[in-house]
């Protein structure tokens, strides 16, 4: 899983709880270009990308990616405090467009639950 945020401390506290689970190895950048390079090299299962970044934005990294073939099929989650939980309902994750969203706070067992649904192909 390839986590890409510009916040240093979620991603690590997020790579810890996701690791803690022993359900995932987790690898984190804290820009986009970073990520896009990561997304080729570790060829992830999922990638958990924040919508606002100060290099590049969430959305055109995902953009660049689903053009590469080499990484085109890896699915992505947004993370993103720019929608907030009322906004998406009593679900966790939310689709819009072809593209899944989260909103931050995250609660570590429902993220972890949308990743099983969305790599499974059901989210």
């Amino acid at each position: 899983m390839l986590i890409v945020d510009d916040e240093e401390a979620f991603c690590h506290l997020l790579k810890k709880n996701l690791e803690a689970s022993g359900e995932f190895k987790v690898f984190f950048a804290h820009n986009g270009q970073d990520g896009m390079t990561l997304a080729h090299t570790e060829q992830p299962d999922i990638i958990l990308l924040d919508v606002m970044m100060p290099d590049i934005s969430g959305a055109e990294v995902a953009n660049i990616l689903k053009k590469d073939e080499k990484v085109s099929d890896i699915p992505i989650i947004f993370l993103t405090a720019i929608i907030k939980k009322e906004e998406i309902g009593i679900e966790p994750m939310r689709r819009i467009g072809e593209y899944r969203y989260i909103a931050k706070p995250i609660k570590t067992q429902a993220l972890i639950d949308s990743i099983k649904e969305t790599i499974q192909g059901k989210g």
